[in-house]
């Protein structure tokens, strides 16, 4: 008659189950690789900004490059890595560039608000009062 018995409901429904914990690992390492592709490549563009670079210390702007290419190298050589390693990854990337980017856009002042990646705060400066920092949502 063209209908299922509940065995085969049953088996249905454990197997969407299965494959929905798996679709989601799937998507969780899919996110987290993008995370961090998206990160070095802003990273990549925002330090050959001249008006970003130029005011980056020659050390710390190597630092930074060697940072992003190591990153990007890795990348695609774990084209398949898991979540966590993408994650640990991207902590580690963000470790170096971070407190670098950071020095920089302290010492710029207010003409340096663009350039941020937007899970970056926000900054603008407030005439010599030195930046102000707001949280974007």
């Amino acid at each position: 008659k063209g209908r299922l018995s509940k065995e085969d409901i049953e088996k249905m429904v454990q197997e969407a189950e299965k494959y929905k914990s798996e679709d989601e690992e799937h998507k969780k390492k899919v996110e987290a690789k993008n995370a961090l592709e998206n990160y070095a490549y802003n990273m990549r563009n925002t330090i050959r900004d001249e008006k970003i670079g130029s005011k980056l210390d020659p050390a710390d702007k190597k630092k930074v490059e060697d940072a992003i290419e190591g990153a990007i190298h890795w990348l695609d050589n774990n084209q398949l890595g898991e979540a966590d390693e993408f994650e640990d990854k991207m902590k580690e990337l963000e470790s170096i560039c971070n407190p670098i980017i950071a020095k920089m856009y302290q010492g710029a002042g207010a003409d340096m608000a663009g350039g941020m990646d937007e899970d970056g705060p926000s900054v603008s400066g407030g005439g010599g009062a030195g930046p102000k920092i707001e949280e974007v949502d």
